[in-house]
């Protein structure tokens, strides 16, 4: 299971978290990503460009000459295609762009992302922000210690101090604010480091403090927890029959 060290804003330790094995530790699937962001890229488009036909220019209703005797080509209309301010041939008409991708292989590409960025050691786990007002210089400043350079994700929660961070943040041109719910492969992939708030890593276990090891029950507890546990009642055996072939006990001769 990858480990990875909480940092204050400052940049010093502050604990350690347990990433979950499942999102940040399995082999990428290279053609997979490519397949989601593909089609992610292409449900960004908005599909709306347009280009007329013959039909749909103004004009060219009157054939310009006759179809013999001029000694020129033979044309219908002045519109056509081949005529300067004609239609256009074969031109883009708005379509939908989107691709159908199920959620497998949308999770399995987030999954590989995280994964890859995890094994380059570019995930990041920050204890708490810190910032008492929005302050892009304060923002600035903790990448700086956090060693965050180039393009950076930041991943927010979605708490009371969600406001104060995104305020800080969004004034850097080479930082992208995204919630933890919307986390996504193509975003992931463009940036160099992720940046989380420990309260908004994906499937990360409890963290330990710095030389803390985890709590585990003794020898000692769980004998008294075995010992301390009621005796699970038992069901009263059922009367033997007697040489009559009775169901029940016969009393004894006074």
């Amino acid at each position: 299971m990858p480990t990875v060290s909480i940092k204050t804003s400052a940049g010093k330790a502050a604990g350690s978290v347990d990433l979950d094995a499942e999102i940040f530790g399995i082999e990428p699937n290279v053609a997979v990503m490519h397949q989601v962001v593909t089609a992610q890229l292409a449900a960004r488009r908005a599909g709306t460009h347009s280009t007329k036909t013959r039909s749909e220019v103004r004009g060219g209703g009157s054939k310009p000459w006759r179809q013999k005797g001029t000694g020129r080509a033979r044309a219908g209309s002045i519109r056509s295609p081949i005529w300067i301010g004609g239609g256009i041939a074969h031109g883009p008409k708005p379509r939908n762009y989107a691709e159908r991708t199920n959620k497998k292989m949308i999770n399995l590409a987030l999954r590989s992302a995280l994964s890859d960025r995890a094994a380059d050691d570019k995930v990041v786990v920050v204890d708490s922000w810190g910032f008492d007002k929005p302050s892009t210089k304060a923002a600035k400043a903790a990448l700086a210690a956090l060693g965050v350079e180039g393009r950076a994700l930041v991943v927010v929660s979605r708490d009371d101090d969600a406001d104060v961070v995104v305020r800080s943040f969004r004034n850097l041109p080479e930082v992208h604010l995204l919630a933890a719910d919307q986390l996504n492969c193509y975003d992931v992939l463009v940036s160099d480091y992720v940046v989380f708030a420990k309260d908004s890593v994906p499937g990360a276990a409890a963290a330990s403090a710095p030389g803390v090891a985890k709590a585990t029950p003794s020898d000692e507890d769980a004998e008294a927890s075995d010992g301390a546990a009621e005796p699970k009642a038992t069901k009263p055996d059922a009367a033997e029959p007697t040489e009559s072939g009775s169901g029940t006990a016969t009393s004894e001769e006074e």
